[in-house]
Protein backbone atom coordinates (compact mmCIF):
# COMPACT_ATOMS: atom_id res chain seq x y z
CA UNK A 1 0.00 0.00 0.00
CA UNK A 2 1.10 3.59 -0.47
CA UNK A 3 1.81 6.36 2.03
CA UNK A 4 0.32 6.16 5.51
CA UNK A 5 -0.52 9.85 5.80
CA UNK A 6 -4.15 9.54 4.71
CA UNK A 7 -4.78 6.15 6.31
CA UNK A 8 -7.20 5.26 9.07
CA UNK A 9 -5.89 2.88 11.72
CA UNK A 10 -8.29 1.26 14.17
CA UNK A 11 -6.58 1.16 17.56
CA UNK A 12 -7.82 -1.69 19.75
CA UNK A 13 -6.08 -1.56 23.13
CA UNK A 14 -8.12 -4.40 24.60
CA UNK A 15 -7.63 -6.00 28.01
CA UNK A 16 -4.87 -6.82 30.47
CA UNK A 17 -1.53 -5.49 29.29
CA UNK A 18 -3.02 -4.58 25.91
CA UNK A 19 -3.52 -0.89 26.72
CA UNK A 20 0.01 -0.60 28.11
CA UNK A 21 1.80 -2.11 25.12
CA UNK A 22 -0.40 -0.29 22.60
CA UNK A 23 0.46 2.99 24.34
CA UNK A 24 4.13 2.10 23.88
CA UNK A 25 3.63 1.25 20.21
CA UNK A 26 1.86 4.55 19.58
CA UNK A 27 4.64 6.45 21.36
CA UNK A 28 7.23 4.85 19.10
CA UNK A 29 5.13 5.52 16.00
CA UNK A 30 4.88 9.14 17.06
CA UNK A 31 8.64 9.22 17.63
CA UNK A 32 9.36 7.96 14.13
CA UNK A 33 7.00 10.54 12.62
CA UNK A 34 4.22 8.19 11.48
CA UNK A 35 1.09 10.02 10.34
CA UNK A 36 -2.34 8.38 10.30
CA UNK A 37 -5.79 8.92 11.75
CA UNK A 38 -6.36 6.91 14.93
CA UNK A 39 -9.82 5.39 15.34
CA UNK A 40 -10.17 3.99 18.90
CA UNK A 41 -12.38 0.89 19.07
CA UNK A 42 -13.23 -0.71 22.41
CA UNK A 43 -13.38 -4.50 22.17
CA UNK A 44 -12.86 -7.29 24.66
CA UNK A 45 -13.60 -8.50 28.16
CA UNK A 46 -13.82 -5.02 29.67
CA UNK A 47 -16.49 -4.01 27.19
CA UNK A 48 -18.35 -7.30 27.77
CA UNK A 49 -18.43 -6.69 31.52
CA UNK A 50 -19.79 -3.20 30.96
CA UNK A 51 -22.29 -3.81 28.15
CA UNK A 52 -22.74 -7.56 27.76
CA UNK A 53 -21.07 -7.50 24.32
CA UNK A 54 -17.38 -8.02 23.68
CA UNK A 55 -17.83 -6.61 20.16
CA UNK A 56 -20.90 -5.09 18.56
CA UNK A 57 -21.84 -4.98 14.90
CA UNK A 58 -20.97 -1.28 14.97
CA UNK A 59 -17.49 -2.11 16.28
CA UNK A 60 -16.98 -4.62 13.49
CA UNK A 61 -18.15 -2.06 10.92
CA UNK A 62 -15.65 0.46 12.31
CA UNK A 63 -12.83 -2.06 11.89
CA UNK A 64 -13.87 -2.82 8.33
CA UNK A 65 -13.95 0.89 7.45
CA UNK A 66 -10.34 1.38 8.56
CA UNK A 67 -7.31 0.50 6.46
CA UNK A 68 -5.79 -1.67 9.18
CA UNK A 69 -5.89 -2.46 12.88
CA UNK A 70 -3.27 -2.02 15.62
CA UNK A 71 -4.27 -4.57 18.24
CA UNK A 72 -3.17 -5.07 21.82
CA UNK A 73 -4.60 -8.16 23.50
CA UNK A 74 -8.04 -9.26 24.61
CA UNK A 75 -9.45 -11.79 27.05
CA UNK A 76 -12.36 -14.00 26.02
CA UNK A 77 -15.44 -13.58 28.26
CA UNK A 78 -15.95 -16.49 30.71
CA UNK A 79 -19.06 -17.63 28.88
CA UNK A 80 -18.87 -21.12 27.38
CA UNK A 81 -21.13 -20.03 24.52
CA UNK A 82 -19.10 -16.94 23.64
CA UNK A 83 -16.95 -17.35 20.54
CA UNK A 84 -13.54 -15.73 20.23
CA UNK A 85 -13.76 -12.11 19.12
CA UNK A 86 -10.35 -12.30 17.47
CA UNK A 87 -11.37 -15.35 15.45
CA UNK A 88 -14.47 -13.51 14.32
CA UNK A 89 -12.42 -10.51 13.19
CA UNK A 90 -10.09 -12.78 11.23
CA UNK A 91 -13.07 -14.45 9.57
CA UNK A 92 -15.05 -11.29 8.80
CA UNK A 93 -12.04 -9.44 7.35
CA UNK A 94 -10.71 -12.64 5.73
CA UNK A 95 -7.30 -12.21 7.37
CA UNK A 96 -6.13 -15.54 6.05
CA UNK A 97 -2.36 -15.19 6.54
CA UNK A 98 -0.74 -14.93 9.96
CA UNK A 99 2.90 -13.89 9.54
CA UNK A 100 5.11 -14.33 12.60
CA UNK A 101 8.82 -13.43 12.23
CA UNK A 102 11.33 -14.63 14.83
CA UNK A 103 14.73 -13.00 15.15
CA UNK A 104 17.54 -13.15 17.66
CA UNK A 105 21.30 -12.79 17.49
CA UNK A 106 21.72 -16.03 15.54
CA UNK A 107 18.19 -16.93 14.39
CA UNK A 108 15.97 -15.56 11.64
CA UNK A 109 12.90 -17.50 10.51
CA UNK A 110 9.23 -16.86 9.78
CA UNK A 111 6.18 -18.97 10.61
CA UNK A 112 3.36 -18.51 8.09
CA UNK A 113 0.12 -19.79 9.59
CA UNK A 114 -3.16 -20.33 7.78
CA UNK A 115 -5.49 -18.16 9.81
CA UNK A 116 -9.13 -18.98 8.98
CA UNK A 117 -9.48 -22.75 8.65
CA UNK A 118 -8.28 -25.87 10.45
CA UNK A 119 -9.48 -26.51 13.99
CA UNK A 120 -10.27 -22.81 14.39
CA UNK A 121 -12.98 -22.93 11.74
CA UNK A 122 -15.65 -22.45 14.44
CA UNK A 123 -17.65 -25.52 13.42
CA UNK A 124 -18.30 -27.23 16.74
CA UNK A 125 -20.85 -29.33 18.58
CA UNK A 126 -20.60 -29.15 22.36
CA UNK A 127 -22.37 -31.74 24.48
CA UNK A 128 -22.32 -33.12 28.00
CA UNK A 129 -20.78 -36.48 27.12
CA UNK A 130 -19.15 -35.67 23.78
CA UNK A 131 -17.95 -32.60 21.94
CA UNK A 132 -16.70 -32.29 18.38
CA UNK A 133 -14.72 -29.75 16.41
CA UNK A 134 -14.58 -30.01 12.62
CA UNK A 135 -11.13 -29.53 11.10
CA UNK A 136 -11.51 -27.84 7.72
CA UNK A 137 -8.74 -27.84 5.12
CA UNK A 138 -9.59 -26.51 1.65
CA UNK A 139 -7.57 -26.37 -1.54
CA UNK A 140 -8.25 -22.64 -1.85
CA UNK A 141 -7.11 -21.95 1.71
CA UNK A 142 -4.00 -24.08 1.26
CA UNK A 143 -3.14 -22.47 -2.07
CA UNK A 144 -3.34 -18.90 -0.89
CA UNK A 145 -1.32 -19.47 2.29
CA UNK A 146 1.29 -21.30 0.24
CA UNK A 147 1.41 -18.37 -2.20
CA UNK A 148 1.96 -15.96 0.70
CA UNK A 149 4.70 -18.16 2.12
CA UNK A 150 6.41 -18.38 -1.28
CA UNK A 151 6.31 -14.58 -1.53
CA UNK A 152 8.28 -14.42 1.73
CA UNK A 153 10.94 -16.90 0.56
CA UNK A 154 12.19 -14.34 -1.99
CA UNK A 155 15.72 -13.39 -0.96
CA UNK A 156 15.80 -16.15 1.64
CA UNK A 157 16.66 -19.88 1.54
CA UNK A 158 13.72 -22.27 1.43
CA UNK A 159 10.20 -23.19 2.45
CA UNK A 160 9.35 -25.96 4.92
CA UNK A 161 5.80 -27.34 4.90
CA UNK A 162 4.72 -28.47 8.38
CA UNK A 163 1.96 -31.08 8.56
CA UNK A 164 0.76 -34.34 10.14
CA UNK A 165 -0.32 -36.16 7.00
CA UNK A 166 0.77 -39.55 8.33
CA UNK A 167 -2.17 -39.41 10.76
CA UNK A 168 -4.50 -36.68 9.53
CA UNK A 169 -5.82 -37.40 6.04
CA UNK A 170 -6.96 -33.78 5.71
CA UNK A 171 -3.31 -32.73 5.91
CA UNK A 172 -2.57 -34.64 2.71
CA UNK A 173 -4.51 -32.01 0.80
CA UNK A 174 -2.57 -29.24 2.56
CA UNK A 175 0.81 -30.88 1.89
CA UNK A 176 0.12 -31.72 -1.76
CA UNK A 177 -1.30 -28.26 -2.46
CA UNK A 178 1.65 -26.45 -0.85
CA UNK A 179 4.10 -28.64 -2.77
CA UNK A 180 2.33 -27.82 -6.00
CA UNK A 181 2.43 -24.07 -5.39
CA UNK A 182 6.12 -24.18 -4.46
CA UNK A 183 6.93 -26.18 -7.61
CA UNK A 184 5.00 -23.75 -9.80
CA UNK A 185 6.73 -20.79 -8.16
CA UNK A 186 10.19 -22.38 -8.41
CA UNK A 187 10.65 -22.24 -4.63
CA UNK A 188 12.95 -24.76 -2.96
CA UNK A 189 10.92 -26.64 -0.35
CA UNK A 190 10.89 -29.62 1.96
CA UNK A 191 8.37 -30.84 4.51
CA UNK A 192 8.34 -32.10 8.08
CA UNK A 193 5.87 -33.67 10.48
CA UNK A 194 4.75 -31.22 13.13
CA UNK A 195 6.13 -33.24 16.04
CA UNK A 196 9.54 -33.41 14.36
CA UNK A 197 9.32 -29.66 13.70
CA UNK A 198 8.59 -29.01 17.38
CA UNK A 199 11.68 -31.01 18.32
CA UNK A 200 13.91 -29.32 15.75
CA UNK A 201 12.78 -25.85 16.80
CA UNK A 202 14.46 -26.58 20.12
CA UNK A 203 17.55 -28.56 19.11
CA UNK A 204 18.29 -27.16 15.64
CA UNK A 205 16.26 -24.01 14.92
CA UNK A 206 18.88 -22.75 12.43
CA UNK A 207 17.62 -25.32 9.90
CA UNK A 208 14.39 -23.34 9.43
CA UNK A 209 13.81 -20.35 7.17
CA UNK A 210 10.14 -19.94 6.18
CA UNK A 211 7.66 -22.43 7.63
CA UNK A 212 4.09 -22.76 6.37
CA UNK A 213 1.48 -24.69 8.31
CA UNK A 214 -2.14 -25.02 9.35
CA UNK A 215 -3.91 -22.95 11.99
CA UNK A 216 -3.47 -24.88 15.24
CA UNK A 217 0.02 -26.12 14.43
CA UNK A 218 1.11 -22.56 13.63
CA UNK A 219 -0.36 -21.27 16.87
CA UNK A 220 1.51 -23.80 19.00
CA UNK A 221 4.81 -23.73 17.11
CA UNK A 222 5.00 -19.94 17.20
CA UNK A 223 4.72 -19.89 21.00
CA UNK A 224 7.49 -22.49 21.14
CA UNK A 225 9.56 -20.35 18.77
CA UNK A 226 9.06 -17.35 21.03
CA UNK A 227 10.50 -19.37 23.89
CA UNK A 228 13.49 -20.32 21.75
CA UNK A 229 14.35 -16.68 21.02
CA UNK A 230 13.76 -15.56 24.60
CA UNK A 231 10.21 -14.38 25.32
CA UNK A 232 6.68 -14.07 23.98
CA UNK A 233 7.07 -10.37 24.69
CA UNK A 234 9.58 -9.97 21.86
CA UNK A 235 7.37 -11.27 19.08
CA UNK A 236 5.12 -9.51 16.60
CA UNK A 237 2.63 -10.69 14.01
CA UNK A 238 0.66 -9.54 11.01
CA UNK A 239 -2.76 -10.92 10.09
CA UNK A 240 -3.11 -10.20 6.39
CA UNK A 241 -6.00 -10.36 3.95
CA UNK A 242 -6.51 -8.97 0.47
CA UNK A 243 -7.53 -5.48 1.58
CA UNK A 244 -7.33 -5.48 5.39
CA UNK A 245 -4.65 -6.22 7.97
CA UNK A 246 -4.36 -6.53 11.74
CA UNK A 247 -1.07 -6.20 13.62
CA UNK A 248 -0.60 -7.57 17.14
CA UNK A 249 1.99 -8.95 19.52
CA UNK A 250 1.64 -12.71 19.83
CA UNK A 251 1.38 -12.67 23.63
CA UNK A 252 -1.96 -12.73 25.39
CA UNK A 253 -3.54 -10.25 27.77
CA UNK A 254 -1.45 -11.46 30.77
CA UNK A 255 -3.87 -10.26 33.48
CA UNK A 256 -1.43 -11.33 36.20
CA UNK A 257 0.94 -8.46 35.35
CA UNK A 258 -1.59 -5.94 34.02
CA UNK A 259 -1.18 -2.50 35.55
CA UNK A 260 2.19 -3.29 37.12
CA UNK A 261 4.19 -1.48 34.43
CA UNK A 262 6.46 -4.43 33.68
CA UNK A 263 4.94 -5.74 30.42
CA UNK A 264 7.38 -6.13 27.55
CA UNK A 265 6.33 -3.63 24.85
CA UNK A 266 8.70 -4.92 22.17
CA UNK A 267 6.19 -7.28 20.52
CA UNK A 268 3.69 -4.46 20.15
CA UNK A 269 6.38 -2.07 18.91
CA UNK A 270 7.55 -4.58 16.34
CA UNK A 271 3.94 -5.11 15.29
CA UNK A 272 3.73 -1.36 14.70
CA UNK A 273 6.83 -1.65 12.52
CA UNK A 274 5.15 -4.40 10.50
CA UNK A 275 2.14 -2.11 10.12
CA UNK A 276 4.37 0.65 8.77
CA UNK A 277 5.85 -1.78 6.26
CA UNK A 278 2.37 -2.79 5.12
CA UNK A 279 1.37 0.85 4.78
CA UNK A 280 4.31 1.46 2.47
CA UNK A 281 6.52 3.22 5.03
CA UNK A 282 9.47 0.82 4.82
CA UNK A 283 12.05 3.33 6.07
CA UNK A 284 10.06 4.01 9.24
CA UNK A 285 9.67 0.26 9.75
CA UNK A 286 13.44 -0.20 9.37
CA UNK A 287 14.19 2.58 11.85
CA UNK A 288 11.83 1.13 14.46
CA UNK A 289 13.33 -2.39 14.20
CA UNK A 290 16.89 -1.03 14.30
CA UNK A 291 16.03 1.03 17.39
CA UNK A 292 14.49 -2.01 19.11
CA UNK A 293 17.62 -4.07 18.49
CA UNK A 294 19.86 -1.25 19.73
CA UNK A 295 17.78 -0.69 22.87
CA UNK A 296 17.82 -4.41 23.73
CA UNK A 297 21.58 -4.60 23.12
CA UNK A 298 22.06 -1.67 25.49
CA UNK A 299 20.17 -3.50 28.26
CA UNK A 300 16.66 -2.07 28.00
CA UNK A 301 14.94 -5.28 29.10
CA UNK A 302 11.82 -6.03 31.10
CA UNK A 303 11.71 -8.83 33.75
CA UNK A 304 10.64 -11.53 31.24
CA UNK A 305 14.09 -11.09 29.66
CA UNK A 306 15.90 -11.02 32.99
CA UNK A 307 16.04 -7.24 33.10
CA UNK A 308 14.78 -4.68 35.58
CA UNK A 309 13.34 -2.04 33.23
CA UNK A 310 9.73 -1.03 33.28
CA UNK A 311 7.52 -0.82 30.21
CA UNK A 312 7.89 2.95 30.04
CA UNK A 313 11.68 2.78 30.29
CA UNK A 314 11.98 0.29 27.42
CA UNK A 315 9.66 2.44 25.31
CA UNK A 316 11.72 5.56 26.01
CA UNK A 317 14.93 3.70 25.18
CA UNK A 318 13.53 2.65 21.79
CA UNK A 319 12.41 6.22 21.03
CA UNK A 320 15.83 7.56 22.03
CA UNK A 321 17.61 4.99 19.86
CA UNK A 322 15.60 6.03 16.82
CA UNK A 323 17.48 9.32 16.83
CA UNK A 324 20.61 7.33 15.99
CA UNK A 325 19.20 5.78 12.84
Amino acid sequence: MSGAGSKKVAVVAGDGIGPEVVESALAVLDGVGAKFEQIPVEIGLGRWKRTGLAMSEEDLAALIECDCILFGAISTPPDSNYKSVLLRIRKELDLYANIRPFQSQDLDFIIVRENTEGLYSGLEEVGVEESRTLRVITRRGSERIAEKACDLVAGRRKLTIIHKSNVLRSDRLFLETCRGVAARRGVLCDDMLVDAAAYNLVVNPQRFDVLVTTNLFGDILSDEAAGVIGSLGLCASANLGVSHALFEPIHGSAPDIAGKGVANPVGAIRSAAMMMQWLGESEKARRIEAAVQKALACGAKTPDLGGKCRTREVTEAVVDCMEIF
